[in-house]
């Protein structure tokens, strides 16, 4: 459970650096890029920590869907770029792939489990 507080403030800090890039405008204004610098550093290191107890594809399927589809929103939402079919199609496939792989993993982590306890 908690690799995924980690995985939770990872997703956070890189949505604060994603937003940050976005202001730094090409790293020519100093604090935004200092949020830049302390968005990612910091998205992952707390990264590094959930995958302590999270498997890798999993932790960076979610790290990456997830980050990828609320960056998507905060342009939209925030920035005001265009919202399009396209866009709400490329928004649910992320969640859908990142979905299918932690059904995946789960049933992986199930399998491994029922083969540990009867050898």
């Amino acid at each position: 459970m908690k690799g995924y507080w980690y995985l939770s403030g990872a997703i956070a800090f890189e949505l604060l650096g994603s937003s940050m890039l976005k202001l730094s405008d090409g790293f020519t204004h100093l604090l935004p890029s200092i949020g830049v610098l302390i968005g990612f550093g910091t998205t992952f290191y707390l990264l590094s920590l959930c995958m302590r107890t999270i498997p890798l594809s999993l932790a960076y399927a979610i790290w990456a869907g997830v980050g990828t589809a609320l960056t998507a929103l905060i342009g939209i939402f925030i920035w005001g770029e265009p919202f399009s079919m396209m866009t709400l199609l490329g928004l649910v496939l992320i969640i859908g792939g990142v979905t299918l792989l932690n059904a995946s993993t789960s049933n992986r982590t199930s399998s491994d489990q029922e083969q540990a306890q009867s050898a």
